[in-house]
């Protein structure tokens, strides 16, 4: 021996051994025999076989013939759709046409087929490959399958999960949430779904009733099926049904599982004795497997949906179960967001609904009627609102007004400045001197915020319209902050939009407004409404006007018709902002409603203003009243002479209330004050105060009017019509 220059040890020169490179021999391959071929067959655990050119089954491993629950035997000498018919999905004929197609071009390719072996869903991935000859002759094709079932659900379940993401909550609606559930399941793994919600959750509630009571109520909001329509349902949609605690739906809410069960006759046995007709449903459809998985969200319990095979041979799986577990956990917070949004929508809305008027305030000026639609959209309802008040005189008051933003700080605000501007109407200001005392207020609840809340600046978008009509005179002045221009209707069929000043919307301070005086005939219509009555999405607001004009000029209609007629025409049906609109037909007092005189400046005209005012009551049969207004007139006169100034002027009213009015040329200011025991004056407005329902003061560019206002017999004081 000797060693090689790689110091390994080699033949020496004179050993007389030739080396096999020496003579040109290989070494001998180790060929294995016929019978270790057919073990590592066998032992493989990849399932593999072979069809021959007849397309006949000639050989599969135990792998192969497990995977179909056959013996090797039982296989020998099939076609592949003798292979367990049913067993494949696609019922053999895409096997057998796959195998002819390797025969005929020589070349392999990839198949895939879903089995259903002992009640479950396989898949395999099977590579063809064609087997040839000594002379290169495609004489069969071998076929080695991989069961890839838990790659395939998984991407299943990552495709469903996808498409759930684009398509579940798309809307803010409960209903519709759940239909988009039901809908998108149907189209990948179930033949048959339904979703029930807790009553409450429709409401916007958080659910109480699964913790009492032996039954469990639900409504059924959705239902689909892979059918044309639904297969025929113990519970139609929009119903309400229940289900007993101890039934498999019941238990499974209460535990807030999922649940995976086939129904058997052991299971139509169980459904039978609690509820014959949904287990007569289940045989008549062929339901034989069923899934159920309650909705939880956020830890609150929603409702439950169930899904169901009637078509599909196999039944739900562990990963069909895992699927519709995070499909409905997904869903579940949709409809928990739609949830919410319903409580806090309903709450704003009942907010604001609170802060509107609830009926319409008894006076006599005008005839009214009004329309609040808060807008369908995501934003929430907003800050519109309308008033109709009653003044001194048998004035009214017509207020519309938009706060910009929404939500319940909007509804909030609309309430403080409703109740602000009926606080200011009862002191009897102007309309430009009720706006800037508005106006200082909302600076006032804007400077409140603090520096880094963003709600303050909603508070500074308010707009507002006051107008105050007098149906003594049929004078109505209107001021405005921000706020489209109001529309007149007159009784000779023309429209106008009446032009006034534009103030400045409230919170901007620094800027004056400006009233405007107009005379309106009677039988007019005046309307009064929002920046959502006529900015609309895809509508010019010149067009939007020009209608509004041309429906109010339709005389043809009630103050109720015209009202609707506007609203249908120009209000969108899902609108995406509030819409207030305030109508008002003017009304004139005639000369049976009321009386004046003139009076001079002279302490003996205080005996003639009394009789006169008795003589009047006299006419309108109102001589309960006589002494009261005796007393009433005769302080109210003797004081606009004792400390007023010329004109004096004595008027009556028979509104809705008797009202005794005195105006007097000075500006002085009337107080209660309590007389003592030897004063010879100081008692008169105590004694009006004390004698009538209210009084008060108003002033006016001239002067002013002390006022007094007594009840009428309730056959006088009745609402108008």
């Amino acid at each position: 021996m000797s060693m090689d220059g790689t110091g390994r040890a080699g033949p020496s020169a004179g050993s007389g051994e030739p080396t096999p490179e020496a003579v040109g021999e290989e070494r001998p391959a180790c060929v294995p025999s016929d019978e270790v071929r057919r073990q590592i067959l066998e032992q493989l655990p990849v399932p593999v076989a072979y069809f021959g050119r007849d397309q006949v089954l000639a050989m599969a491993n135990a792998a192969a013939a497990a995977s179909v629950s056959k013996t090797e035997a039982s296989l020998i000498g099939l076609l592949p759709g003798e292979i367990e018919p049913g067993l494949f999905l696609e019922g053999g004929k895409g096997l057998t046409e796959a195998i002819d197609r390797v025969l005929r071009t020589g070349e392999g390719e990839p198949y895939e087929t879903h089995l259903v072996v002992a009640g479950s869903e396989h898949i395999w991935q099977a590579a063809m490959s064609p087997v040839r000859n000594a002379a290169g002759e495609v004489q069969g094709v071998s076929v080695v399958t991989l069961d890839t079932t838990e790659q395939f659900m998984a991407r299943r379940r990552l495709a469903v999960l996808s498409k759930a993401s684009g398509r579940i909550g798309s809307t803010l609606d409960v209903g519709r949430t759940a239909e988009e559930l039901a809908e998108l399941a149907v189209e990948d793994f179930a033949d048959f779904v339904t979703v029930d919600l807790l009553s409450e959750v429709l409401t916007g509630d958080e659910a109480r009733s699964v913790l009492h009571g032996d039954t469990i109520s639900f409504h059924r909001v959705a239902q689909q099926s892979v059918l044309e329509g639904c297969p025929e349902s113990v519970v139609p949609l929009g119903e309400t049904h229940a289900y007993d605690r101890d039934s498999e739906v019941g238990r499974t809410l209460v535990l807030g599982e999922p649940v995976r069960f086939t129904v058997g006759e052991e299971t139509l046995q169980r459904w039978r004795m609690v509820d014959p007709a949904r287990a007569r449903s289940l045989r008549e459809n062929r339901i034989h497997s069923i899934l159920v998985v309650p909705l939880r969200a956020r830890g609150i319990t929603l409702g439950t949906s169930m899904f169901c095979r009637h078509r599909t041979p196999g039944g739900f799986g562990a990963a069909d179960l895992q699927l519709a577990a995070e499909l409905v956990s997904r869903a579940a917070v949709c409809v928990d967001n739609a949830r919410r949004y319903t409580r806090e929508r309903a709450t704003a809305l009942a907010l604001q609904r609170s802060l509107l008027p609830r009926r319409a305030a008894r006076q006599q000026a005008v005839e009214v009627t009004a329309r609040y639609l808060p807008n369908t959209t995501g934003a929430g309802i907003g800050g519109d609102w309308f008033d109709v008040i009653p003044l001194s005189g048998a004035r009214v008051a017509l207020v519309v007004g938009d706060v910009v933003g929404h939500g319940l700080h909007a509804s909030a605000t609309m309430g403080r400045l409703r109740t602000a501007v009926r606080t200011l109407a009862d002191v009897d200001l102007a309309p430009e001197e009720l706006l800037t005392q508005l106006d200082d207020l909302v600076l006032t609840l804007d400077r409140e915020q603090p520096t880094d809340s963003s709600e303050g600046a909603q508070v500074a978008g308010a707009t507002c319209l006051y107008a105050v009509y007098d149906p003594s005179t049929g004078l109505c002045t209107m001021a405005r902050a921000g706020h489209p221009e109001p529309m007149l209707a007159s009784p000779d069929g023309t429209v106008r939009q009446l032009p006034l000043p534009s103030g400045p919307p409230l919170g901007v301070g620094g800027l004056t407004f400006e009233g405007t005086e107009f005379e309106l005939p009677e039988g007019s219509r005046l309307a009064l409404y929002t920046d959502g009555l006529i900015e609309t999405a895809g509508r010019d607001v010149d067009q939007a006007l020009a209608e509004l004009r041309d429906l109010l000029g339709r005389s043809t209609y009630s103050l109720e018709e015209a009202c609707d007629t506007v609203v249908d025409a120009l209000v969108p049906e899902q609108p995406n902002d509030d819409v207030a609109l305030l109508m008002a037909r003017t009304r004139r007092l005639d000369a049976g409603h009321y009386a004046a005189w003139d009076l001079p400046a002279d302490p003996s005209v205080v005996s003639d203003a009394r009789k006169r005012a008795a003589a009047q009551l006299t006419e309108w049969g109102l001589d309960d009243a006589v002494f009261t207004t005796e007393l009433v007139v005769s302080e109210l006169v003797t004081n606009a002479i004792r400390y007023g100034a010329e004109p004096i002027r004595l008027r009556l009213i028979r509104d809705t209330a008797l009202i005794c009015e005195v105006f007097d040329g000075s500006s002085t200011a009337p107080h209660l004050r309590r007389a003592r025991i030897f004063d010879e004056g100081g008692r008169g407005l105590l004694l009006v105060a004390s004698l009538t329902e209210r009084w008060g003061t108003r002033y006016t560019s001239t002067g002013k009017t002390i006022w007094a206002e007594q009840p009428l017999p309730e056959a006088e004081a009745a609402d108008p019509v």
